[in-house]
Formats: C-alpha cells, structure tokens, sequence
C-alpha cells in the first residue's frame, strides 16, 4: 500500500461510516467547513498559519488506488455501491484561505473548504492533522524569532520530532516563520532551507585529543570550520582554538564558529569571547543550542550574552509548552442553508466567512464577519482553488517567509514581547450576530 502522506486512508473511521450514510441519502449537495483554533493555549497570544501547501497537494492527489478499494472492500464494514463510488472520487471543490505567515486569533477560519458534502467531510482528518502541526510549530518558532532578534536560529529537532514527517515539516514551518536554516538534509533538498551543522561529542571521543579531532575536522571542511568545544573543558577548549587558529590559517583555514552546547550559556560565552578576543579572534563566532525554548533565548538576550546564533531543537519541534491546539473543522453550510453548532462551550459562527484586518501602525482589531460583507480593513482569507484546480502557482517559500517577517513586525507591541495579556480584539460583525440569531430561531424549531 502506498505511503501514508496522501493515502485517504488515514483518516478516522467515522469519516467513511458518515459518507456511506451520505451515499444511502443522496446528501450530495455543497458544503462549506471551515478550519479554526477554539481558543489559544494560555501560553500563546497569536498563532501563526502554516501548512497550506501540503493541504492543497493531498486535496490536488485525492484519489483511491485499487489497492485500497480492495482493502475497504474486504473489510467488510462497506457496501459494493460505496466502494465502487469511491473509485471515482476526485476533490473537485474551491479552498479559500489565510496565506502561510499570516498571524491569526482564536475563532478565525485558516481554511475553508466548499465541496459535495461526502468529499468535504472524507478531508477532514488528514486537513486537520497537517494545519495543526505546521500551525503550531511555526507559532513557537515565530515567539523564538521574537525573543532573539538579529541571531541566527537553527532548526536542529529532527532527532526528537514525533516521528520523520513531523521532523520534516518542523524545519519548513520554522523556516517559514524566520528562522535561518536547518539540520535536516531533506528539507534543504526539498525546499532549498540553508543547511547548518557542525559535529557531534562522539567525533571529539572518536579522537584521541581534542586538538587532533579540530585539526581533521578543519582539513575536511575547510569551508565551514565550526567546532564543538564543549565536550571535556570549554573554556580549555577555547584556549586551544587560539594556538590552533594560525596552523590552520598557514593552510588557508578560518575557523568560523564554535558551538557551545551545556551549562550556563550565556556565563560560558562571556568567558569564550574574552578568551578569543584575548587571541586576536574577533572574527569567530559563538553558536550555542542545549534544550533551548524563548523563554530562555529571552533571558540569554536580557543578560548580553555574546551569542551570535541558537540550534533549536526538542522544545521547538514538539512545542513542549503547548504542545497542541483546540482546533476543529466544522460544517458551517449545507445545501445553501447555514449551520451552527451551539454545543456548551464548542459553539461555532454559521455560514461562510471573512476576516479583515484593521490597523494603527500595529494590528489593532480584527472583525469576523459573514463572506460578502465588506468591511474596512484587510480580508485576510484568500481563494486558492476553484473546481479541485489551483487559481496560480502557489508561493515559494522565499515569499511566504517575507510574508511571516511582515506580520511579526506588525503584532501589537506586548506580542512581540511573549506575553499573551492584553488578548487582541477579534470583534464579531453585527451581520454575523445576525446570522447566528436566525440559525438559532431555526434550531429552536427542532
């Protein structure tokens, strides 16, 4: 069976039960839903939109292979007419959305999907599974680009990520919300990210000394000299890169960087800067990683420390502090008649709808409105797709990443210090309320 990351199959099982019901009704008429975040984790005060290319790709290759025909037929939970009406299934509907490295709040749509009722409800999982996690970790990676500004930071989590797709997608979300680059091989193959790295402790303790594990290392990578000092002594370490730097410098060698990687972060780069200046080594660099998160690139800023770039990885990749979202892709539409769900604490805005944007130098409000009332202000969510096709070819990741670095630079000022109080203003239209109170006279008919 093919792999997982466009097979329909990896959906939950009510998805199918459903669209068999559908089959059995002739419930085949339009339907809108929508993707959006309930609340934001208390931690956060934004979220960052993430993950739309890989939605419109598993939506462009939506097809059953006989394979999986095969496997839904021999299951036996299925009619003969619901498989065989599968074989022919195509996602043929419109996308409408926020663009990756758009900032967005809690109860905004991120995506909206209109389709035959069965398709649009056979999406649902798999949609959810890639905008959750591409949202949530550029969201973490945007707070880190805030707490170090000016500092390379790079995306070192794929070892720890949950799993090698979520490693994969980690480093591109990440890239698109502002960081410098990346670890993983395959996101600089696949996305061209700038690619970072330098040694593990097990090269220096495949060595015999330290100094013999610099000098091969340096002969072998002649233009990315960065070393590892932090295995046995880091300031001893420090002081043999001064003795070190003009043997290799006679062989045309510059030593670039070198990594600090435990302890105290900020007191161990104050004492390697003195010792490198002392030397005549203005020109080295200091990277530091170790389990770092923006709380504590916020802190190693405050002190000073002399870090010119962070490799970032468990609490990032897994965005340790909230490590999920309250999201949910609801049926706002059916065969032209709004729908809300008015569940204790899970009620939902009926129909189709817009976000606009308003702003003062800064974002100042939001308002959440129903598709097709014009308000003043910026209309954040955008058409994509028309009749299964793309409208244009999307973005490259260059541009979505400028995207991101302009709405940073546009959050209101206590959001760019990681504070989540005051909550921005979402502010929902009259037309909306209005909206809402007819579907509620509706459902009181019940």
């Amino acid at each position: 069976m093919r792999p997982s990351v466009h097979n329909p199959l990896l959906a939950d099982l009510y998805q199918f039960t459903m669209m068999q019901s559908y089959l059995d009704r002739g419930m085949n008429d339009t339907a809108v839903f929508e993707f959006f975040v309930r609340r934001l984790p208390r931690q956060r005060g934004f979220l960052m939109a993430a993950g739309l290319e890989q939605a419109l790709a598993f939506l462009q290759q939506l097809r059953f292979t006989d394979e999986e025909l095969s496997w839904l037929t021999g299951c036996g939970r299925f009619s003969r007419d619901f498989v065989d009406s599968l074989a022919r299934l195509r996602f043929v509907g419109d996308v409408d959305a926020m663009p990756e490295g758009t900032v967005f709040y809690a109860n905004e749509p991120v995506l909206r999907i209109t389709a035959p009722l069965p398709v649009a409800q056979l999406v649902e999982t798999r949609l959810i599974n890639i905008l959750h996690f591409q949202c949530l970790i550029a969201s973490k990676a945007a707070r880190m680009v805030l707490a170090a500004p000016g500092k390379l930071l790079v995306d070192f989590g794929l070892r720890r990520a949950h799993e090698a797709q979520a490693g994969l997608m980690a480093a591109r979300a990440s890239y698109l919300a502002g960081f410098g680059g990346t670890a993983t091989v395959l996101a600089g193959a696949r996305w061209d990210i700038p690619l970072y790295g330098t040694m593990a402790h097990s090269y220096i303790l495949a060595h015999d000394n330290e100094n013999e594990a610099f000098l091969h290392f340096a002969r072998s990578h002649r233009d990315n000299v960065v070393l590892l000092i932090d295995t046995y002594d880091t300031e001893r370490a420090a002081a043999r890169i001064i003795s070190l730097a003009p043997v290799l410098a006679r062989e045309g060698i510059r030593i670039q960087s070198v990594r600090l990687d435990s302890g105290d972060l900020a007191e161990h780069a104050f004492k390697v800067r003195r010792i490198l200046d002392d030397g005549g080594l203005h020109d080295v660099r200091i990277f530091a990683s170790g389990n770092l998160d923006e709380y504590q690139l916020q802190d190693i800023a405050a002190r000073e420390a002399p870090i010119d770039g962070f490799g970032i990885g468990t609490r990032m990749d897994t965005s340790s502090d909230a490590p999920c979202l309250d999201c949910a892709y609801k049926l706002q539409e059916y065969a032209g008649v709004p729908r809300r769900k008015i569940s204790e604490g899970k009620a939902t805005w009926p129909g189709s709808k817009q976000v606009y944007r308003r702003y003062n130098g800064t974002m100042h409000e939001d308002i959440l409105t129903v598709d097709g009332d014009v308000q003043d202000g910026e209309p954040l969510i955008r058409p994509y797709m028309r009749d299964g096709k793309l409208l244009a070819p999307y973005p490259d990741l260059a541009e979505l990443r400028s995207h991101a670095a302009a709405q940073l630079v546009r959050l209101p000022d206590h959001l760019r210090h990681l504070k989540s109080r005051p909550a921005y203003p979402v502010r929902v239209s009259p037309a909306l309320r209005q909206l809402a109170r007819q579907v509620d006279q509706h459902i009181a008919t019940f």
